[in-house]
């Protein structure tokens, strides 16, 4: 055996090739359900379910169901986790003599004495619930529930949580509340955070189940709670579902739930302590707009908003950018720009070049959450300063955002708006603004395209070939090579190629070399129209 050569990994596979060859064989599926690898019991335990639909109903009680058995009280755990996912696609076509006896083994594994196993029978419990007759749903499976929702292990009690959904969609409303909700107020107070956890996760299903009425009475103080839990990962996944769970109150009094109940929780939650909770309340809270209406969005929401705004974490300003459209549904633009944009104009503006760096990365987004003409009303001249900031790393990020604005915008909202203004700067007294010129060029030609790069930027750059500041020649000879796989043929030969030249004979050494480095030419060159070229983005063409 390969076990006697040191190689354990391969023993189970030996005994399988020996039952294989055995005449008395066992089926190879029941087999592999029984192994000790996870990944393998459930490809096999998946490949069974399959083969179920396959038998008929005769073959079924023969066949499958005596094997379902032997996995069920197999003495391996392995073997009776396996059982577990199998029971609800035997079960509704076999007699009642069998039926009984299939509830019977799932009763047992409910309360098997390994953790895994009454694991693996919590994870089927709303499966295996949806197939039985609704008798015994009342009968057996609300017994079950109820015991592994006190599981002594918290594992099995947040599985428990997972099949309420399934066992209350199940049940006729006046059974909820005597059935059902005990145990759902329990785990919403379980002493693990895991199981808070999964009510909080599931809590918009949990209500879409148990109706408007329990909703009000048992799930807003439940819902209250998990907002106010001790544990953030509670709170954040509480949180999540604030706008899903206002959306679904009955409509007659959802107004008031959410501004007596709910709202007072979410504005504690601005100020949370974690972030990862904050970050999960501004991923929603704007939705919270289109549900409570225009007077109090401006009244309750818009002050939370900007204090989102305001946060330290970058996540939480995202979240709040990325949503802006919703309120702007509500409350319109121009009470936005009132209340939201002089903020996000301050942060713009900030002593710390760390906050100004964050607003520059969300102004593509904002543009497109905003508009055009909105735009460039408010937020065209925040975009044109920032390419004169004392700090690079904020004028480096100006000029990337240019090219972005372009893109969302096109090149003739470009031509009209933004090149004549980057062009201006050329002849800015500071010479670090200058070449912040050149970097705009090099970033909007492709952007922009050939007519605009050769007709309004070429020209420039070629002028400012004759600057006194040498930083500024050597950056000339590095934009046109750049934009050189932008401009037509005629362009590089008699306007390009002479400056070149020219500047390749500069007094400064660094003048000379990168005038020399775009003669003899790394010229980018794109082949995206020619389907069939299988060339390098990139290739060597010389002005020559």
């Amino acid at each position: 055996m390969a076990g006697a050569d040191g190689d354990d990994s391969l023993y189970p596979i030996a005994v399988l090739i020996d039952e294989l060859r055995n005449e008395d064989v066992q089926p190879p599926l029941e087999s592999l359900a029984t192994v000790e690898e996870t990944v393998v019991r459930d490809k096999a335990v998946e490949s069974l379910r399959k083969i179920s639909h396959e038998h008929s109903p005769v073959d079924l009680e023969v066949h499958f169901e005596p094997l379902v058995k032997r996995l069920a009280s197999g003495d391996w755990f392995t073997s009776r986790t396996s059982a577990c996912g199998l029971f609800s696609v035997c079960y509704p076509r076999v007699s009642s003599t069998v039926k009984a006896e299939i509830r019977q083994h799932f009763r047992n594994l409910c309360s098997d004495d390994t953790p895994m196993v009454r694991r693996a029978a919590a994870s089927k419990l709303g499966e295996f619930a949806k197939v039985l007759e609704l008798d015994y749903v009342k009968s057996d499976i609300i017994s079950l529930f109820t015991a592994l929702a006190s599981d002594e292990q918290d594992s099995v009690r947040l599985l428990a949580v997972e099949a309420c959904v399934s066992i209350a969609t199940l049940l006729p409303q006046e059974d909820l509340e005597t059935l059902v909700m005990p145990t759902l107020r329990q785990a919403a107070e379980d002493k693990s955070w895991r199981v808070r956890y999964m009510v909080a996760d599931k809590f918009s299903e949990l209500q879409k189940a148990v109706g408007p009425e329990i909703t009000k009475n048992d799930l807003v103080p439940a819902f209250q709670n998990l907002l106010k839990d001790c544990e953030a990962e509670v709170r954040a996944a509480a949180a999540n579902k604030v706008k899903e769970f206002c959306e679904n109150l009955p409509e007659d009094s959802r107004e008031t739930i959410i501004m007596t109940h709910i709202l007072p929780c979410v504005k504690e939650l601005v100020s949370d302590t974690n972030q990862h909770v904050k970050s999960a309340l501004a991923s929603v809270i704007m939705g919270l707009s289109t549900i409570l209406g225009k007077d109090n969005t401006i009244e309750h929401l818009l002050p939370l908003f900007l204090a989102q705004l305001k946060d330290e974490c970058p996540e939480v300003r995202l979240n709040i950018i990325s949503n802006l459209d919703c309120v702007n549904e509500v409350i319109g633009i121009r009470q936005l720009s009132q209340s939201l944009l002089p903020a996000i104009v301050e942060l713009a503006e900030d002593a710390k070049w760390r906050v100004r760096l964050a607003i520059i990365e969300y102004m593509p987004l904002l543009a497109g959450q905003l508009g055009v003409e909105f735009f460039d009303e408010k937020l065209n001249s925040l975009c044109m300063a920032w390419l004169v900031d004392h700090v690079y790393a904020i004028r480096e990020a100006a000029t990337c955002n240019l090219t972005k604005l372009v893109e969302k915008f096109g090149a003739e909202w470009a031509q009209n708006t933004i090149v004549p203004k980057v062009l201006g700067m050329a002849n800015d007294p500071n010479y670090l603004h200058r070449m912040t010129t050149l970097f705009c060029i090099n970033a909007l030609s492709e952007a922009c395209g050939q007519e605009i790069t050769t007709k309004h930027m070429l020209p420039v750059v070629l002028k400012m070939s004759n600057d006194q500041v040498a930083n500024v020649r050597f950056n000339v000879a590095k934009s046109l090579q750049k934009i050189g796989p932008v401009l037509d043929s005629n362009s590089l030969q008699t306007e390009v190629k002479p400056v070149l030249e020219k500047l390749a004979a500069d007094q400064d050494i660094d003048v000379k070399y990168f005038a020399q480095e775009a003669i003899s030419g790394k010229w980018p060159v794109h082949h995206s129209q020619d389907p069939i070229c299988n060339l390098p983005e990139c290739w060597h063409r010389s002005l020559y």
